[in-house]
């Protein structure tokens, strides 16, 4: 019997050794409850978001002087605002708008922090000097104040113009961070080994570097995707964001800015609050959760 429970155990202990940091990483996240729930919650946003045109109960444009101020009940759920629009709807629409921004942004400043991290880190030297003088030059800029200006400048582009500036004024932490993590697998031997058989840095940085560094990428975009939604609520609700006839949760936020609608109509600021609340906290704790699967004193 002993023979048999050994034998089983040695198994086991093999088949532990085959899994890839990846799967145990994977099982890891798939254990913690609070980054599940807090990506169920964020699918659910991103899904309702998509389907707002075939859900929504009205026309996100619909302007109702009749029923301005309604409290929410009856046909309108959530009530609506001061020009009779329907809260919800602009709620499932703002969301749309907000997260396209938050997506698109985080996508296009993590390919921008990858590429020059990475040769950076790579590279060393005069490239590293010159990427890193650079990154330091647009890091110095103020960030509300520069992206106001831009955002005023290309205010008639619509949301691309906003999304570009975001892209162009927020890569540069990331790029920092991506650039330290390529330095340290520059040192280990199998970057070594690559370049001594005469892999290009090309091949070097994407296939072998890349995949060890992209862990890394996947925590800073969880952040990032958090402070592109934040920022575009911000400048929204300053007016220097999304065109305000474009729906979205930061020109549903701008209304607060009414001090009789704080106080007589909640339901008009509440849920679009909430809801930015609600996505900013289960974003964060899903990239506490990747953070933590990754850890690697837990890949064991």
């Amino acid at each position: 019997m002993a023979t048999i429970d050994e034998t089983t155990e040695k198994k086991l202990e093999k088949k532990a050794k085959k899994q890839s940091p990846w799967s145990i990483a994977r099982q890891k996240f798939l254990k913690n409850k609070l980054a599940m729930m807090s990506l169920i919650f964020l699918v659910v946003i991103v899904i309702l978001a998509a389907l707002s045109y075939w859900i929504a109960p009205f026309d996100p444009s619909r302007v109702d002087p009749t029923n301005r101020f309604t409290e929410p009940g009856g046909d309108h759920l959530l009530g609506t605002d001061g020009s009779g629009r329907d809260v919800w709807t602009l709620l499932l629409y703002g969301a749309r708008t907000s997260l396209l921004i938050g997506f698109t942004a985080t996508i296009g400043i993590v390919i921008i922090a990858t590429i020059i991290g990475s040769v950076s880190g790579y590279y060393g030297g005069v490239v590293d000097a010159v990427l890193m003088r650079f990154t330091d030059f647009m890091m110095n800029f103020p960030f509300l104040v520069f992206v106001i200006v831009l955002a005023s400048i290309f205010r008639d582009s619509g949301i691309g113009a906003l999304i570009l500036v975001l892209m162009v004024l927020s890569w540069t932490g990331a790029a920092r961070v991506v650039r330290s993590k390529t330095m340290s697998e520059k040192e280990n031997e199998y970057v070594m080994a690559a370049i001594s058989i005469g892999g290009t840095p090309f091949k070097v940085i994407r296939k072998h570097m890349l995949p060890n560094v992209m862990t890394t990428i996947i925590v800073q975009a969880t952040l990032l995707l958090a402070v592109m939604i934040v920022a575009e609520t911000a400048l929204s609700f300053l007016g220097f964001g999304v065109p305000q006839g474009t729906p979205s949760w930061g020109n549903m936020m701008s209304e607060a800015s009414n001090p009789n609608v704080i106080r007589n109509y909640w339901w008009i600021w509440m849920p679009p609050g909430l809801a930015i609340t609600l996505t900013i906290l289960s974003i964060n704790f899903i990239g506490e959760g990747i953070k933590d699967a990754f850890n690697p004193k837990s890949l064991k």
